[in-house]
């Protein structure tokens, strides 16, 4: 097995500086929310990483993300009946590992058919932190990452959902930040490139830099350089089975 990234980072990243950055913002949150100090160093670590280090813009972010947390996630998780819709439509999966050994998550993105409104709008959210919970759970001891493939085969404007795509992917931004390791897109069809103009913007230049586009020519090799065989689904000419999210 390849040596994990989250190994290495904590190798080259791990340094005194920056121990005493994740200290001296612990003494800033905590001072404005004390349930900060439910929060362990490395969570902080990833906020403030995600800030490059600036203890200020750090912490900006960190008590957004509690306050965030409070109102959103009251009962500290996402229950299945908040997001019966989204559910029904078995979109999601947690097929295996990567060869660092990080969990990937398979979005079968041609499922998701959005339901109009506000409402809508929030189960949506609702179910993308119910998502990412259920992969970070699977996240193993010396990693903090995980991956993702989103499969757009059979995706088109019937599927687009602008508000929703962004609303998710302001969450994964600003309250998982540094959690998404790779995130492939696979299948793309010319009609996402049109959406993907719009989508774009709401996505900052760290997350930009983990997103790989996958030709269809050189599909299951490309992935086969990330996921060995016995870690990569059926549909990929891999072995493992797919299981919805919910039933994990």
């Amino acid at each position: 097995m390849e040596m994990s990234e989250e190994v290495v980072m904590d190798a080259l990243d791990g340094t005194e500086t920056e121990k005493k950055k994740v200290a001296l913002m612990r003494v800033r949150v905590e001072a404005q929310d004390p349930t900060a100090k439910d929060v362990d160093d490395k969570a902080l670590r990833r906020f403030l990483r995600a800030r490059n280090l600036n203890i200020e813009k750090a912490s900006a972010l960190f008590l957004k993300y509690l306050k965030w947390k409070r109102e959103f996630v009251p009962k500290g998780f996402i229950s299945e009946s908040e997001i019966e819709v989204e559910q029904a439509q078995q979109k999601v999966f947690l097929p295996g590992y990567d060869k660092t050994g990080r969990p990937y998550s398979l979005i079968l993105a041609a499922r998701h058919f959005p339901t109009r409104g506000a409402q809508g709008v929030e189960q949506f959210k609702r179910y993308m932190v119910y998502c990412l919970d259920k992969t970070c759970a699977k996240v193993p001891r010396g990693h903090e990452k995980f991956c993702s493939i989103v499969d757009l085969e059979g995706w088109g404007y019937a599927n687009f959902d602008l508000r929703g795509y962004g609303g998710g992917i302001a969450i994964l931004q600003d309250c998982y930040p540094e959690r998404l390791g790779k995130l492939f897109f696979v299948h793309v069809p010319y009609v996402f490139t049109i959406a993907w103009k719009l989508i774009y913007p709401f996505i900052d230049e760290r997350t930009r830099e983990k997103l790989v586009f996958i030709d269809n020519k050189n599909l299951k090799s490309s992935l086969l350089e990330h996921i060995s065989e016995d870690q990569l689904p059926e549909i990929y000419g891999g072995e493992r089975p797919l299981v919805p999210l919910q039933d994990e």
